[in-house]
């Protein structure tokens, strides 16, 4: 942690001759390690160094709320006076951006010294990095001059709901922008933050200038951004110097002379004059703490805005900067107050008062959880703490929906499981979202859960996967989805993405499902909370995916798919179904209604007629093919399905790689498909307990 302090004497003058010796610094009291010192003497500085190096290496705009990071060396800024000029114009009126912009150019050509290298950041619709750190006054005030009265093209503050005391415009109601108004503060208090974690790569203290006609706060809901903001400004010393652009107002009782005419009696009763100043005062209370907290100042109620650029060089022109590692372990996110005393009694000291600590996971609350889980959502680097993967596949629900079955496999390994008792416990959030498109624009599915496992401390948890599954309701098309699991012990997280396609099969010959391969079949112990129809959930058991295709010897396949829509026409019925042989390599299991014609044909209807069987490859050498299924009745007439459920014993193939064929034939219509998959078939592990399930998960 770094700690700026300035040191003046009973004149006002810089004390600039003091030794690390002569500094104490304490934190909520307590007596802290000077680490390291330095002084920097910005006044000592005759002529500005090249203007052409830069911090980030780049002049040219980063994307919206994102200060572009670079490979190139970063400025030597000792005994330079590192200023951000940073313009607000989200909510700007157009005479308030030229009036902001105006006080800018007049400190370049007036008041800019050779230790002064100055950068420019606007925020209206996006942050942009419009020049980065340089003394080279004709390039900056050639940026100045682009911005115009159209840069002020942002987020307005909205309406509250009220119409008392509002502008009569004809209208039949007035909005309640609350949510928007909450949304607008934290968009800006964030960009803020990301512009400081930017800035964080100098060492030297850095002063950021504020431009803004005020942030006005919807009661508590906003103070999480805000103590992110001036957290981050005080990691990376950067100090605040917050600037109302609005100037010294009047607040006249029946409002400007541009606005219309107010609804009800608020112009009468003293009500519009304070709920004006009111509103004032919240919108530069948020301002005032920005200043505050980071050690800079705040500049309300004046026109003459040189003001706040002699601040900046006063309070930047020679100061100590001391280093220290805190005491104090604690990550709690508390707010620590610093103390930094002298052994001169003539002197007086300027720093900041303290800082926030940082948080780790066990300290976060609730809300900050999970602001984290949809900080990492939006991400577009993932999080790989915890290894994650995932598989899909679809099932037809009507001509224009379909269910899309996702299960997400995290390693038992990767989970701390807290024992108790006779139970090992942990707990895992998931968060996931299905967008529309390859680029995943439009969301059209979310998932939240926190899931609680609980197995028996006898079994062999970390040699097994964590198997979540859900599933969206979605249309035939292109979908990106992105899932994030995080482990609630110590707040790993990992993240998953995949492109999904949901085909339109009203456009093929032969109307199939996905084929879904597994080697448990799980009891649901809880009903789902919506009314979706899950095709792997039959008479309260559910088919767990084998999402990686490995399987062992002592297990059993099953194979689970539909076929829809299955054509008409004269068929032979079989006398009676032939049974599965006992003992066999494989044997076939028929879904409900499905039977197998092995005997003579007894009579002849009109029905559907669809066959199927499964075929085992090594190579070109088909190894194993389980006998024919036939099916003559729709098993699942709200959905047109014909349901096949096979069941095929592992115990006599040899270990192995094959390749699993499903063979399937609408006999009536003349189409077929071979759909096939790798598998993998290996030796029997040694014996454990079996694995204790949960309502939306389940121990592999």
């Amino acid at each position: 942690m770094l700690a700026n302090v300035v040191v003046r004497d009973k004149k006002g003058n810089l004390v600039r001759d003091l030794k690390k010796e002569a500094f104490t610094l304490y934190e909520d009291g307590k007596k802290q390690e000077i680490s390291t010192f330095d002084f920097e003497n910005v006044d000592q500085l005759e002529t500005p160094g090249a203007a052409e190096k830069t911090v980030t290496g780049e002049t040219a705009a980063g994307p919206a709320g994102v200060l572009k990071k670079s490979d190139a060396p970063v400025m030597d800024a000792r005994d330079r006076r590192v200023i951000v000029l940073y313009f607000d114009f989200s909510a700007m009126e157009p005479d308030q951006i030229d009036r902001c912009v105006d006080a800018a150019k007049k400190y370049i050509n007036s008041q800019m010294q050779p230790a002064d290298i100055v950068a420019l950041v606007s925020l209206s619709t996006n942050m942009r990095v419009d020049l980065d750190f340089t003394g080279d006054k004709p390039k900056i005030l050639s940026v100045l001059s682009a911005y115009s009265s159209g840069s002020g093209e942002g987020f307005a503050a909205g309406d509250t709901g009220s119409a008392e005391g509002t502008a009569e415009t004809g209208g039949s109601f007035t909005p309640d922008d609350t949510d928007y108004n909450t949304f607008s503060a934290d968009w800006k208090l964030l960009a803020l933050q990301s512009t400081m974690q930017a800035l964080g790569k100098i060492e030297q203290k850095k002063s950021l200038i504020y431009f803004s006609n005020g942030i006005s706060q919807t009661g508590n809901d906003n103070q999480s951004a805000l103590r992110a903001a001036t957290a981050a400004a005080v990691k990376n010393n950067v100090s605040i110097y917050t600037v109302d652009i609005r100037g010294l107002q009047a607040l006249p009782p029946g409002g400007e002379a541009q606005n219309a005419s107010l609804h009800g009696q608020s112009a009468y009763n003293g009500a519009a004059v304070s709920g004006d100043l009111s509103g004032n005062a919240a919108s530069q209370e948020t301002l005032s703490t920005l200043a505050a907290d980071t050690g800079g100042k705040a500049f309300f109620d004046t026109n003459d805005f040189s003001g706040v650029f002699t601040q900046v060089q006063k309070d930047s022109s020679a100061y100590y900067v001391l280093g220290f590692t805190s005491s104090n372990l604690l990550k709690d996110g508390h707010y620590r107050r610093l103390k930094v005393m002298v052994n001169r009694a003539d002197v007086k000291l300027e720093f900041r008062p303290g800082y926030y600590a940082g948080r780790d996971y066990q300290h976060l609350n609730r809300a900050d959880r999970e602001a984290q889980l949809e900080d990492e959502l939006a991400a577009e680097l993932p999080q790989t703490d915890v290894p994650l993967y995932a598989g899909t596949a679809y099932f037809r629900q009507d001509e224009s929906h379909y269910y899309l079955a996702v299960s997400l496999v995290v390693p038992g390994s990767q989970i701390p499981f807290v024992q108790e008792k006779d139970k090992d416990n942990a707990t895992i959030d998931i968060i996931g979202e299905a967008r529309l498109g390859e680029k995943g624009r439009v969301p059209v599915g979310q998932l939240r859960d926190t899931v609680k496992l609980a197995v028996d401390s006898t079994q062999q948890v970390r040699r097994k996967n964590v198997q979540y599954n859900t599933g969206f309701v979605l249309a035939p098309g292109n979908y990106h989805l992105k899932f994030i699991v995080r482990e609630n012990q110590t707040g790993r997280m990992g993240s998953f993405e995949t492109d999904v396609q949901v085909p339109d099969l009203r456009k093929a010959p032969l109307r199939m499902s996905s084929v879904v391969l597994s080697s448990l079949r799980a009891p649901v112990t809880n009903a789902p909370k919506k009314k979706v129809v899950n095709p792997l959930i039959q008479d309260q058991t559910q088919l767990v995916p084998n999402v990686t295709h490995v399987f062992t010897r002592d297990q059993h396949l099953y194979l689970q798919y539909e076929i829809y829509d299955a054509a008409k026409g004269k068929v032979a019925i079989a006398a009676a179904p032939a049974a599965a042989q006992s003992g066999s390599a494989a044997a076939a299991t028929p879904s409900s209604g499905a039977t197998a014609q092995t005997a003579q044909p007894k009579e002849t209807r009109e029905s559907i007629h669809v066959l199927t069987s499964i075929e085992f490859l090594q190579g070109n050498v088909k190894v194993y093919e389980s006998k024919q299924v036939a099916a003559t009745e729709v098993t699942a007439p709200d959905r047109k399905a014909v349901v096949f459920q096979i069941d095929l014993p592992l115990q006599s193939l040899k270990p192995g790689l094959y390749v699993c064929q499903v063979n399937v034939i609408d006999d009536v219509a003349g189409n077929f498909a071979f759909p096939r998959w790798p598998i993998l078939i290996k030796n029997a592990a040694p014996a454990v307990a079996p694995a204790t399930q949960t309502s939306s998960s389940s121990v592999r």
